[in-house]
């Protein structure tokens, strides 16, 4: 056979026997030029699944390479709900949970958007601090400010992450909160997070909150919920390795 470029135009290769096709020689590279290459399995030289596909894009088994440092665990969205809970998937295998927060609107004017964790109830004492920073839309005079009103010390209420937001069509709070090793048995539980929102007074304003769950039992559920009111909006937990 020639040695030139050739080109063959077919509908289906199938191998002679078994149930692989082998398309080139050992050592070459394969090159593909196509708009689309469709398969619900890839795996690399050695077998193993680097991904696979259920068929509608919902992906599992992702390989290391492909992020696999952060997983999503779970998403829930709230449709004029009072609470979100995430009671499952807190356990040893992270020791880093990332809840994302996105367009979170309350049905009430001026609500604080607001977390606790625990066991069996949402109580668990908690030590914290605030600050926000905010700049209005008409102008007149930003500032950085500590927020004590927002702060516990030894409380067990629900911890403010981003509050006063509006609750207009377009009005909304996004961000993400950290919490830290809450399987662990031997330390406290840290979190921190950073909240982005449209003031109920037409203002941006970033909200700032960190602290701990003064507690050493493992923590196994968390709630968000609004101090007032239902809300619309997603939240997402991954867990980062």
């Amino acid at each position: 056979m020639s040695d030139q470029a050739s080109t063959i135009m077919v509908n289906t290769l199938e191998p002679q026997s078994g149930t692989t096709l082998t398309v080139g020689k050992s050592g070459q590279n394969l090159q593909v030029n196509a708009d689309s290459l469709k398969a619900n399995v890839a795996k690399d030289a050695g077998g193993n699944a680097v991904f696979t596909s259920d068929g509608s894009g919902n992906l599992s088994g992702l390989n290391s390479g492909f992020g696999s440092a952060q997983v999503l665990i779970s998403t829930q969205t709230a449709d004029d709900s009072a609470s979100l809970s995430f009671t499952s998937g807190l356990t040893s295998t992270y020791k880093i949970y990332l809840f994302e927060f996105f367009e979170i609107n309350p049905a009430t004017d001026n609500a604080v958007f607001q977390f606790q964790a625990g066991s069996s109830s949402y109580d668990t004492v908690m030590t914290t601090s605030t600050f926000t920073a905010y700049n209005s839309e008409s102008g007149g005079t930003p500032a950085v400010t500590y927020w004590a009103a927002q702060d516990q010390g030894q409380g067990t209420a629900f911890q403010p992450l981003g509050p006063e937001c509006g609750n207009g069509a377009d009005e909304c709070s996004a961000g993400e909160l950290h919490l830290y090793n809450p399987a662990g048995t031997t330390y406290i539980k840290n979190y921190y997070s950073r909240v982005q929102q449209y003031q109920y007074t037409n203002m941006s304003q970033e909200f700032y909150s960190g602290g701990y769950f003064n507690t050493t039992s493992a923590l196994t559920q968390v709630q968000f919920k609004m101090s007032s009111g239902n809300f619309d909006g997603k939240i997402k937990m991954y867990g980062i390795k």
